[in-house]
């Protein structure tokens, strides 16, 4: 979410929800999709979205199947897509088996499962439990809880997953937070106050390009 709660007229502007300020705000809603290497913990955004239903109808989940389906034009194999819950419908987990890959994710607590059960009413082993997600099919669930006592269920449709396999993916989606922050904090992405469509994006597309820059003189 690029925030522009003090901006009413700005074209792209919705209320959406906002992570970071745990409300319904008003901004600019900005779909990524970003690359992180498991091995060297480098992580670089390969594609994005503005989101912008009032300009092509487009929903954040069509945006997220049209960036997937580039992304294998292109010849990416990930060895597994996250997304958090946000983006765990059926239609997108579906969309993701249908290149041939595999997905791990968060499901709300509520998800109906094993055809009539919520998923917090299960119980579920240390090592991942089975369980059939209704309109998908056959993927494996754990539970992790944080000490705060917040209660996590992620559920993978890999094959005999192990917990450690799902925390190390999970835990590389972290990244993609901290690249929200520094394109915030250090690339003024938030900053334009320009007030035509067209003047944002490109404020978005050159905040971007100088978090790149940015990124290779930190690595060279």
């Amino acid at each position: 979410m690029i925030a522009k709660t003090r901006s009413k007229k700005i074209e792209m502007i919705h209320y959406q929800y906002s992570d970071n300020e745990h409300d319904v705000i008003a901004g600019i809603g900005l779909v990524n999709l970003r690359w992180h290497n498991l091995t060297t913990v480098e992580s670089i955004p390969i594609d994005y979205r503005i989101y912008d239903k009032d300009s092509d109808g487009k929903t954040k989940n069509t945006h997220f199947s049209e960036m997937l389906a580039l992304a294998k034009k292109r010849g990416i194999i990930p060895k597994a897509v996250v997304m958090d819950a946000w983006y765990s419908s059926l239609d997108n987990l579906k969309s993701i088996r249908s290149h041939g890959w595999v997905w791990v994710t968060t499901l709300r607590k509520n998800r109906i499962v094993n055809h009539n059960k919520q998923l917090n009413k299960l119980d579920i082993s240390e090592e991942g439990t089975p369980i059939h997600l209704r309109g998908y099919g056959w993927v494996t669930v754990f539970k992790f809880t944080a000490k705060n006592g917040r209660i996590d269920y992620r559920v993978t449709n890999k094959d005999n997953p192990t917990r450690q396999y799902v925390k190390s993916i999970m835990d590389a989606r972290w990244s993609v937070e901290v690249y929200h922050r520094k394109v915030k904090q250090n690339c003024g992405i938030e900053r334009c106050q320009a007030r035509t469509s067209r003047a944002q994006r490109n404020h978005i597309f050159l905040a971007i390009s100088a978090w790149f820059e940015q990124h290779k003189r930190r690595i060279i």
